[in-house]
């Protein structure tokens, strides 16, 4: 679905698992700043809709699409489809992520690789497309991957998590250095604690959840991670590149102990 934009010309922007929480809330502040966005959805179509009227209310075009990660290779050609239905692509922000939690011991091989399908491999094949394109259009973009606290510091019971936040914040530097020719950057956004769907905390208001054992007491707001990585998608970020950007209240520099009740065992990471 679509809906002409009101503005000038925009810029084009696709965002991955945008039903809801950050995908969402990026979504929406980059249609602020003038994108156009395309919208992907894997188990609310009806979620994914109401992520594109945001963006229509701020006057840009949507165009929503299903995208399920765990069918590689083939998933990677909503990006082709996007960029045709927009004429162009700019900015890509892979946000779409899973969990499956067990001990090391104990992880089923399937849930481990289908964790490293969604988390790692499609992020490497939705990026070398995005990639492409970019390239043939002669004028930059960007690549924002978002990880997690987690590609930083593990999370027990977490094995094909942990490994796929590593290795994507692996990928991001790889293609930093491969793509910084051509004009494009790409950077790795690393959230920690944030209120969405996923860690059971969707449409909380996050000043009345405690959670003391971090420097900024509270989960953060999938807003908070948004601004960021508008900024990443900005020309402002044209020479910032490679990086990983922690947006964790703080818990990196505290390294609290690993619990559920004093943290949220990071199941609110994408």
């Amino acid at each position: 679905m679509e809906t002409t934009s009101t503005q000038g010309p925009a810029k084009v922007a696709v965002v991955t698992g945008s039903e809801s929480g950050m995908g969402r809330a990026t979504a929406a502040v980059l249609a602020r700043q003038g994108f156009d966005v395309g919208i992907t959805w894997f188990l609310d179509e009806a979620e994914a809709e109401r992520t594109a009227e945001e963006v229509r209310g701020h006057g840009r075009r949507a165009e929503v699409r299903p995208l399920d990660l765990s069918r590689l290779p083939g998933a990677e050609d909503v990006v082709d489809e996007f960029a045709d239905v927009f004429g162009r692509l700019d900015v890509l922000v892979n946000a779409a992520g899973i969990n499956r939690k067990a001990s090391f011991t104990e992880m089923a091989f399937d849930d481990f690789r289908h964790v490293l399908s969604v988390d790692l491999e499609g992020p490497f094949l939705l990026s070398q497309r995005a990639a492409r394109h970019m390239i043939d259009q002669g004028d930059g973009g960007r690549i924002i991957n978002i990880t997690s606290v987690h590609e930083h510091t593990p999370l027990p019971s977490a094995t094909a998590y942990n490994t796929a936040k590593h290795g994507l914040g692996g990928l991001t530097k790889s293609m930093a250095l491969e793509l910084a020719a051509y004009g494009i950057t790409a950077n790795a956004v690393a959230p920690g604690l944030i209120a969405t769907p996923m860690s059971g905390m969707a449409d909380v208001d996050v000043h009345t959840v405690s959670r003391p054992a971090l420097p900024v007491p509270r989960p953060g707001d999938a807003r908070e991670v948004a601004s960021l990585i508008a900024w990443l998608a900005s020309d402002a970020a044209a020479y910032t590149t490679g990086q990983s950007f922690v947006v964790d209240g703080g818990f990196t520099i505290a390294n609290p102990q690993f619990t559920t009740t004093n943290f949220g065992a990071g199941e609110a990471d994408a």
